[in-house]
């Protein structure tokens, strides 16, 4: 799926758009607005492409008024990056713990971004100074975990905290831990570089 030096699948723009315009079919679908037959059909055509048959983690954000509205994805290779997509696009519609469900009012205004992701990798770090000598910013995502609390932060969240420390503690924040648990224990660290496309 990636390879040796962690870059992700490298999909076209074209594959790109038409990852988005699956998310946004599979949410107006299950909102009972589907898709003109002709339009379905022209969608299923550009899915074809074999790139998308491979195996890849991949993320969907909704956004709403450049705030978050859901997200939801899968870190592992576990299925074809069109199938990935398609689940991830409702879950992060309608199964997000954090958010109600999507409705179809805010279906034409919501913003849609697909982000498929290299395999995760371990990081070797000797300590908190090291771990972020060795984390780049706006490059690497990173998944922390200790024992059974863990969390991931996509790239692209690195645009709201560009500072290791901020970006490292809030992670440490979501997997339900203390925000410096980073500096004080250690934990498993893997980082993994992802391909996104959003809606214009």
């Amino acid at each position: 799926m990636s390879t040796a030096d962690d870059t992700p699948v490298t999909l076209s723009a074209d594959q790109g758009r038409a990852l988005l315009r699956l998310a946004r079919a599979s949410l107006s679908e299950k909102l009972g607005r589907p898709l003109p037959p002709s339009e379905i059909e022209a969608l299923r055509h550009h899915l074809e492409e074999p790139a998308l048959d491979a195996f890849a983690g991949t993320f969907v954000t909704l956004k709403l008024r450049n705030c978050l509205r859901g997200c939801i994805g899968c870190l592992h290779p576990v299925e074809p990056i069109r199938a990935g997509v398609r689940s991830n696009a409702l879950n992060a519609a309608f199964h997000d713990p954090r958010f109600s469900s999507l409705t179809l009012r805010e279906l034409d205004q919501v913003h849609i971004e697909v982000s498929v992701l290299s395999a995760p990798r371990p990081l070797d770090y000797t300590g908190a100074d090291d771990l972020i000598a060795k984390l780049v910013p706006h490059v690497h995502g990173v998944m922390l975990r200790k024992g059974h609390a863990s969390a991931t932060f996509l790239p692209q969240v690195w645009e709201q905290l560009p500072a290791p420390e901020d970006f490292l503690g809030h992670l440490c924040r979501k997997a339900g831990l203390p925000p410096d648990e980073w500096k004080r224990s250690r934990m498993e660290v893997s980082t993994y570089r992802v391909q996104s496309f959003e809606e214009k």
